[in-house]
């Protein structure tokens, strides 16, 4: 055999091996990009918990969290309960997640930045709420909020009835306030202020979810809504300093009203449909009533009540009927034909 033909063959073999090495590392690679798993796994027991218990949780978490927190109004205020909670939130979330903020852009600080507004703006409000009316008065009012928000994302007749409903609701606490009753009606309008930043935390929370992946965005908008709200409440929230007993009552109250309900509700989502998810969270004023009664002997006459059921009734009705509505476009989508 001549020796150029030895020597291209030599070559050959050698591309060939070359070729089958990189087809190992590439086979390699892909098992290693399939081995991890993109979002973090659920703890064990989690797996075994059905989601809408997980829902449950989270929102008996968040109401319990807050009549927590109203225990502690005499000792530091409201406006001060506001800025320890978001403080000690803020706190364990970035110590949890270690956000690398070196990357961020403009885009991602300004949707921080508006979900730090509306965090703020929604806890100082409802916590002075809290401070008039009882909380699953409170809660009924703010859940206005995203209620009006999926009404004017709405074009259906039928919506309008349910926000009827909801007013019905609403004009009954408000008669109790102007009648001399338990609601004070300046309560009521920090609940309505809560509710319209609530409908900002839902925008820009969107947002931030579509700019920022994790909760990192979550943990520094908390940041944010802090150092906002110490101009308020830094004041209240010194009274505290000297009392380990009450910093710690508000690190339970970070961990049940933040971190907790943030986490069980990521957890179910993954295996919950959102339509289930938003019916399930309208059972907030009844799990804040509970709370209310539970935690702060707080009781609700015939009128809290009918307005409590009506207004969760208006919100299912609408998360109901959205449902409806955007199963009824996708049937109505065409179809391409690509023959």
């Amino acid at each position: 055999m001549p020796v150029p033909l030895r020597a291209r063959n030599d070559r050959k073999r050698n591309d060939h091996a070359r070729n089958d090495r990189k087809r190992n590392d590439h086979a390699r690679n892909d098992r290693k990009r399939n081995d991890r798993d993109p979002h973090p796994r659920e703890p064990a027991p989690m797996t075994r918990v059905p989601a809408f218990v997980l829902v449950l949780a989270a929102i008996l978490s968040v109401q319990f969290g807050a009549g927590l927190a109203r225990t502690q109004f005499d000792a530091v205020g409201p406006l001060g309960a506001t800025f320890l909670r978001l403080v000690f939130g803020a706190t364990i979330l970035l110590l949890i997640l270690r956000p690398k903020l070196g990357s961020w852009g403009r885009r991602k600080w300004l949707a921080a930045t508006v979900l730090g507004v509306a965090l703020a703006g929604m806890n100082s409000m409802i916590y002075l709420a809290f401070e008039s009316i009882p909380l699953g008065v409170a809660v009924t009012i703010e859940f206005l909020g995203p209620l009006v928000l999926s009404l004017a994302l709405s074009r259906r007749i039928v919506d309008v009835l349910w926000a009827l409903l909801a007013l019905t609701g609403v004009v009954l606490l408000g008669l109790e306030g102007f009648s001399g009753g338990s609601v004070a009606v300046i309560g009521l309008l920090f609940a309505a202020g809560a509710g319209a930043f609530w409908a900002l935390y839902i925008l820009s929370s969107a947002r931030v979810g579509r700019e920022i992946a994790g909760l990192d965005g979550l943990a520094v908008a908390l940041a944010i809504a802090a150092v906002i709200s110490a101009p308020f409440g830094f004041a209240g929230a010194s009274q505290a300093f000297g009392s380990p007993r009450v910093l710690l009552i508000f690190v339970g109250v970070a961990v049940l009203s933040s971190v907790l309900p943030y986490a069980l509700e990521m957890i179910a989502l993954r295996r919950l449909p959102t339509r289930v998810f938003g019916i399930l969270s309208s059972l907030g004023p009844a799990a804040a009533a509970l709370a209310g009664l539970l935690v702060l002997g707080e009781s609700l006459g015939w009128r809290e009540i009918v307005a409590l059921v009506l207004v969760m009734t208006a919100s299912v009705g609408v998360t109901l009927a959205r449902g409806q509505s955007a199963r009824a476009s996708a049937r109505r989508r065409p179809v391409l034909n690509i023959d």
